[in-house]
């Protein structure tokens, strides 16, 4: 499903040599969602995967797409896929790895009748929510050696992906975590409102005594904040964004393959 477009602090884009640029500056924050952007070129990974700001099933009657180093004749005749001719088939992420490391990817298909290619590794990004902290997360492209060893050699990835019709092709990403969300003190004890709003007692079914801050009762006794970060898939402006959630997430880089060709 195509992201909603969400209000954050900090939106920021990526070259598309996969190059990172320098943190913006600290601003306010809110628990308001918060998101960066980063774009990587075909074959090409950043030097230095350091944070500087983005596997599933296939669906149903998705085929797979077919790769080409050095597109022929044939490749170089068909047009590049316009946005209108691609949509989202899956987002998905497995299960958190014993360090912490989650895996996932997008696999995005050819939604028209006509063939078209592919060459652009589209835009990952993410959206900080809760405790996430957008100033400590960031998205570089995949290299061999890097801390993300489940992704695929960048060798693999392909110059030219062709997408016939009901084809997809897949951009896989791994979120590895610099550290847990921060905990949290006790709370002070809620007090009542002095509006007058609630029941008295016996009326109702609900649990919770009226004008207490529900989020002051789920910290009363301290514990870990709650955060996660939504990471996200563009292939290209225009094009439908593909969005998974990595909950309990707070700080960490993004690492993220180029486009590939599912099998």
């Amino acid at each position: 499903a195509a992201r909603p477009a969400i209000a954050g602090h900090g939106e920021q884009a990526q070259g598309g040599n996969g190059d990172e640029s320098g943190p913006e500056a600290p601003g306010r924050r809110t628990v308001e969602p918060t998101e960066r952007e980063s774009e990587g070129s075909a074959g090409e990974a950043d030097p230095d995967p350091s944070p500087t700001k983005g596997e599933g099933s296939d669906p149903d009657g998705t085929a797979t797409g077919e790769t080409t180093d050095s597109p022929s004749a044939d490749f170089a005749s068909l047009p590049v896929c316009d946005p209108s001719q691609l949509g989202v088939a899956s987002a998905s992420t497995d299960a958190p790895g014993a360090d912490g490391t989650v895996y996932g990817s997008f696999k995005i298909a050819n939604v028209s009748g006509t063939d078209c290619t592919v060459s652009s590794n589209g835009t990952v990004g993410f959206t900080a929510m809760g405790a996430a902290d957008p100033l400590k997360i960031g998205v570089v492209q995949h290299a061999a050696g890097d801390a993300a060893p489940g992704l695929p050699d960048p060798s693999q990835e392909p110059g030219t992906v062709l997408l016939k019709p009901a084809m997809a092709y897949e951009v896989r990403f791994a979120w590895v975590p610099t550290d847990t969300c921060p905990t949290v003190g006790p709370s002070p004890s809620p007090t009542p409102s002095v509006d007058g709003a609630g029941g008295s007692v016996g009326e109702g079914g609900t649990d919770q005594p009226s004008g207490v801050d529900t989020q002051s009762l789920r910290e009363d006794g301290g514990g870990t904040a709650e955060g996660s970060v939504a990471v996200t898939h563009t292939p290209e402006t225009g094009a439908p964004t593909a969005e998974t959630k990595i909950p309990n997430a707070c700080s960490g880089t993004i690492y993220r393959t180029g486009v590939l060709a599912t099998s």
